[in-house]
């Protein structure tokens, strides 16, 4: 009797055990079965918006996803009445003719800029072609095609021209336009796809930052930046690149690009 009730209570265990077992292959079969995003990620943060960190950090949005506060038309005292919109949380330059600056016209910073970090998003169509400037000094005479300032230039690689123009690369996505080429490794997303800019100023050092990974770096005023002006479509402006601050500008070179999560941060002045 004795040994006939172990046994009743050995099975019981081992079936209890089996079923804990099997509640548990069905609750980890569950997970597998959502959307890896649903099952193992946390959700994105919202667009357009700084994190408690961020604001404490000096953070600052430059564009809040809904109005064109902060920015103005270049040599303009208003923002464009047309060729740019706020569409889905993003900046969008609405498409024409691919040509600079003719419809709508380039956009720069209410603010002016010399020690600062500088992050966004930004996505083409086939073929695009666009830039994000930096030091643009609105100087006079008012030049025909964009505003004057440092680069970093956003191209569709493999179907615009440009990107075989220059010299060795450097009017590819993530160059310092017509002067540096991006570092061979550079990561660059699917057109339609979202692409993560940083660039980095403190003093006369310069960094791009493309989707995490550094893809241009220099010292602005250097014998080697100012060899590399030049040889530049930019020889004969004296000065080129080298203002103590400047607006930031997202160019119309006449289509359709998008910006979003759009920041900054000042730093502070490079000890010399």
């Amino acid at each position: 009797m004795v040994f006939s009730s172990a046994l009743f209570y050995a099975a019981r265990a081992v079936a209890v055990a089996m079923a804990v077992f099997f509640l548990l292959l069905a609750a980890v079969a569950a997970g597998w079965a959502q959307e890896p995003s649903a099952a193992f990620k946390k959700p994105p943060a919202k667009p357009n918006t700084l994190t408690p960190g961020e604001k404490a950090a000096g953070w600052v949005l430059l564009f809040d996803g809904q109005t064109t506060a902060g920015w103005r038309g270049a040599y303009r005292q208003s923002f464009p009445p047309s060729g740019w919109v706020v569409e889905d949380g993003a900046l969008k330059k609405v498409a024409a003719t691919g040509k600079e600056s003719q419809a709508g016209g380039d956009i720069v910073t209410v603010k002016e800029y010399s020690n600062f970090e500088l992050q966004l998003e930004w996505r083409l169509t086939p073929g695009g072609n666009s830039g994000i400037k930096y030091f643009v000094v609105e100087n006079l005479p008012r030049p025909q095609g964009s505003a004057i300032g440092l680069e970093m230039q956003i191209l569709d690689d493999d179907r615009h021209p440009d990107a075989r123009m220059g010299r060795d690369g450097n009017r590819t996505a993530g160059a310092l336009y017509d002067l540096i080429p991006p570092a061979k490794d550079k990561v660059l997303r699917p057109i339609g796809e979202w692409n993560h800019v940083r660039i980095l100023v403190q003093g006369r050092h310069v960094e791009h930052w493309l989707n995490g990974v550094k893809v241009v770096e220099y010292e602005r005023g250097s014998p080697e930046f100012r060899a590399l002006v030049a040889q530049s479509k930019f020889k004969n402006i004296p000065g080129f690149g080298e203002a103590p601050k400047g607006h930031i500008l997202l160019q119309d070179h006449g289509d359709e690009v998008w910006f979003r999560n759009i920041k900054i941060r000042e730093l502070p002045a490079a000890k010399k």
